[in-house]
């Protein structure tokens, strides 16, 4: 068995809020947690040194960017979880910080982009009730609005010849658009097909400017990567076959495009030469994130994970095909451990259809077993191969675990991803009750000793779960999940209203609709204990769902554990919460589990 809270305070890089390369390609910058606190950190990219710690004190320190002249970092900094960050300017050469927004009553997003001449950041923030996009001068002066067109945004990129900014926004569904907008004032356009909209993705900038990369395509297609013409207006795709693509790179000299290429659970990274076939590598079997170009396009620098190594820092050398690691957060004592890697399978749902899945299937796992349904948040999003503490340490105890993912995951096309539009809490909770029955099947798992388990939105289908199949649960373990579709949206902020708005139609229009799938008004029917994990600056899931959840199971009778985090939001950020909160989470389900 792997010691849990080893495992937990394994650290990692963020893959998630990026990572940066100097400009002169010879340092990386990222957010790192050695320390159990997450600070900004840098490295030679030959690797000749060891990484050194460049932030510190208090908040959490994330997406780090440099200053074209190479001479300054910002980054992003959130001081309790809340997800409320501020810009903080730090000077390589004094080792000076200092916080660029200071006193703000708004909430800034950590994606944000400098001018090409280092005078200006360009930023996302909700100043106006929307999350819009401004232009915050580095030097002092006024912050100022350069688009507003009720679409929360939630990325931004600055041209290298500084005329243009290319605004990612979430529109219809849970699709996104891209606009450009001139940055000195103009007629703003968005990229757009024949019948309209398009899906459109992290949008990258060619060298010289005058086309964009991006993943999505029509709304009907799986998502491929796109090329859009500023001049024509036009774009094109690159097929290479059914995989779905992301997060494109430009190479500097403008020959090149890096994206990574997903079948279901498994990830690649591609390397495409415009008008040839692309180039696939893989570290091994895992996640592959957000591939850069050094400036000499000899390298890329990435992020892979799998449940035999934590996110880390890897480069790539485009001559040779081969992998360095760069940074190495496993603990030497730790890489002979014999992590359990799951497959990917596919099971019936209760309506005939298979869903995929990912399944981690312990040596002695038998009908006797206990066994986890895991359920991942978004929900578009979808388990993958992935560096998974808790998953890792209960597969190592014996149990079963099945992560599934369910109608309305990423991953598998948009016909899957949109299938639960207007039934969130319906067709996944009833995926998700199908693989604990596909395991009972399968003899992978005791009936009577199934737990259900997930964070966000799967802390949502973890309680639907148990409120529309109860008999087939032992407990269920909701973390930072939201239970009431109307407080919920009424006490989430604006860009998660638009979501809800979007997916689940008007609260008063739809009433029945967003009454029957919200399982506050179904805890009568809850037969297994439940556990409420929340954090109380939670933007998304605010703690009062659980709290209000709580106190009215606690009223029917019901056994309920509750762990509220006073310094947390969302996502969990100082190590001793993590660990606590994660323990807690285990000796709930050995509870329940290993009677």
């Amino acid at each position: 068995m792997i010691d849990l809270v080893k495992l937990l305070k394994v650290p990692y890089v963020d893959p998630d809020k990026g990572f940066d390369i100097s400009p002169d390609g010879t340092r990386v910058s990222f957010s790192w947690n050695p320390t159990g606190r997450w600070e900004i950190y840098e490295m030679p990219i030959s690797g000749s040194s060891p990484p050194r710690q460049v932030t510190n004190g208090e908040g959490s320190k994330f997406a780090p960017k440099y200053a074209p002249d190479g001479t300054q970092l910002a980054y992003g900094l959130d001081l309790c979880g809340s997800e409320e960050f501020h810009i903080i300017l730090h000077d390589l050469a004094t080792g000076g910080h200092t916080d660029l927004t200071p006193d703000i009553d708004y909430t800034i997003l950590p994606d944000f982009d400098w001018s090409p001449d280092g005078k200006e950041i360009v930023l996302i923030a909700n100043r106006t009730g929307c999350f819009d996009t401004f232009v915050l001068p580095v030097r002092g002066g006024p912050i100022h609005l350069v688009l507003d067109n009720g679409y929360p945004a939630c990325a931004v990129r600055w041209s290298p010849d500084g005329r243009w900014l290319a605004v990612e926004v979430a529109t219809e569904g849970q699709d996104h658009g891209v606009f450009i907008v001139p940055a000195q004032g103009g007629e703003v356009v968005q990229i757009t097909d024949e019948e309209g909209g398009k899906k459109a993705h992290d949008p990258c900038w060619s060298p010289d400017s005058t086309a964009l990369v991006f993943w999505g395509g029509p709304r009907e297609f799986i998502n491929d990567i796109c090329i859009y013409s500023i001049t024509t207006k036009s774009s094109q795709m690159l097929h290479d076959g059914g995989s779905e693509k992301s997060h494109p790179e430009w190479s500097p000299d403008g020959k090149k495009i890096a994206y990574i290429a997903c079948r279901g659970a498994d990830t690649w990274l591609a390397v495409q030469e415009l008008g040839c076939p692309p180039e696939k590598y893989q570290v091994e079997a895992g996640v592959h994130y957000q591939p850069r170009f050094t400036p000499d396009g000899r390298h890329l620098i990435l992020v892979f994970d799998n449940p035999r190594y934590p996110p880390d820092l890897w480069v790539f050398e485009l001559e040779g095909g081969t992998t360095r690691q760069l940074t190495n957060s496993l603990p030497g004592d730790m890489a002979g451990h014999a992590f359990v890697m799951p497959g990917q399978i596919w099971y019936p749902s209760l309506d005939g259809l298979n869903i995929p899945a990912v399944l981690y299937k312990p040596p002695k796992a038998n009908q006797d077993a206990p066994a986890v349904v895991n359920i991942h948040g978004g929900p578009d999003w979808h388990y993958q191969f992935c560096w998974n503490p808790f998953i890792t340490h209960i597969a190592s105890r014996g149990w079963t675990v099945l992560a599934p993912n369910y109608r309305g995951s990423t991953g598998f096309g948009p016909g899957w991803q949109n299938v639960n539009r207007y039934d969130l809490g319906g067709v996944d909770t009833r995926d998700v009750a199908a693989g604990a029955m596909y395991l009972v099947q399968q003899g992978l798992a005791n009936p009577k000793r199934i737990a259900v388990t997930g964070r966000s939105h799967g802390g949502y289908l973890t309680m639907t779960c148990l409120t529309q199949y109860p008999d087939l649960w032992a407990a269920g373990s909701a973390v930072v999940p939201f239970l009431n579709w109307f407080t919920g949206h009424a006490n989430s902020r604006s860009d998660q209203q638009h979501w809800d708005l979007e997916n689940m139609g008007d609260p008063e229009k739809n009433h029945d609709l967003w009454y029957k799938h919200s399982p506050y008004f179904f805890l009568e029917r809850v037969r297994a204990p439940v556990q409420f994990i929340c954090g109380e600056h939670d933007p998304r899931c605010p703690a009062s769902e659980s709290i209000e959840a709580r106190d009215k199971l606690l009223s029917l009778g019901m056994e309920v554990d509750f762990a509220l985090y006073k310094d947390e939001g969302h996502s969990f950020l100082k190590i001793e919460n993590v660990i606590d909160s994660e323990v807690r989470r285990l000796d709930f389900l050995v509870k329940a589990l290993e009677k």
